[in-house]
């Protein structure tokens, strides 16, 4: 999961700035954590402590607030009965990581994947979303190829993963959907060389930045594992809490 906070604080500064290259600095001082490391974290509170979705992600992002929500769920958020609001965005996927750590049969991620969406996000795109994601992270973590992941996703979920970055590069733009940047995220973990190349690629298609970076570095991890000296440079952007929950989480599931 921290792989998926770090592909968001490094794209973070590209969201409302796109660039169509891989050279750029990693870390730069003005990276911040955004919506999607909070729920990140709230998610990974939740398989941790049983809380319900719901309520981890109402406790964090009201304790966290002004860091992107779309604006329905800013409205779901405050909610005395928060219900689901049959949203397709891609706020399912970025959130999700923790659940593809958390199990060790696809059936398990699946469940749980659908589980953690459907509390904000009940339409199919954006339950498919967050269980494609969690589905290449387990698969990831069972060392399966990148070329058999690519063609797994695409038979069980119907994205189209035959094309290039180089195809998709130059016409990409903001689209904030979960069928419009899921499959773009994993077709930039598939031609991916590394961990830090994956962010970067991620990051190199534009368009929702943060949260494409976001939903390959969780990918990415589960394949590659992380660099400790970019592990180190992560935690010096997030609080002490989110800190506790990731090193809680990584002890008890990886």
């Amino acid at each position: 999961m921290l792989g998926a906070i770090i592909g968001d604080m490094v794209g973070s500064v590209y969201e409302w700035a796109n660039i169509k290259t891989t050279d750029f600095p990693f870390f730069q001082p003005t990276c911040f954590f955004t919506d999607d490391s909070v729920l990140t974290v709230a998610t990974a509170k939740a398989l941790l402590s049983g809380m319900g979705y719901t309520q981890a992600y109402q406790d964090f992002a009201r304790r966290y607030p002004g860091r992107g929500y779309g604006g329905n769920f800013q409205y779901w958020i405050y909610r005395d009965d928060p219900q689901p609001y049959n949203s397709w965005g891609n706020g399912s996927a970025m959130r999700v990581s923790p659940v593809g750590f958390a199990f060790d049969s696809l059936e398990e991620v699946l469940d749980e994947a659908k589980r953690s969406a459907e509390v904000t996000h009940s339409h199919p795109e954006g339950i498919k979303g967050a269980q494609a994601t969690a589905g290449a992270i387990l698969l990831a973590r069972q060392g399966v190829s990148q070329p058999e992941m690519r063609a797994e996703i695409a038979d069980r979920f119907g994205y189209k993963l035959d094309r290039t970055l180089d195809q998709i590069r130059p016409g990409y733009t903001f689209d904030v959907s979960c069928q419009g940047s899921v499959p773009e995220a994993i077709i930039a973990f598939i031609e991916s060389t590394g961990f830090e190349d994956a962010i970067r690629k991620a990051i190199s298609l534009g368009g929702d930045s943060d949260t494409i970076a976001c939903i390959t570095g969780g990918i990415a991890e589960a394949y590659y594992g992380i660099p400790e000296d970019i592990a180190q440079q992560a935690y010096g952007y997030l609080p002490e809490e989110f800190i506790e929950i990731i090193q809680a989480f990584q002890t008890r599931y990886m």
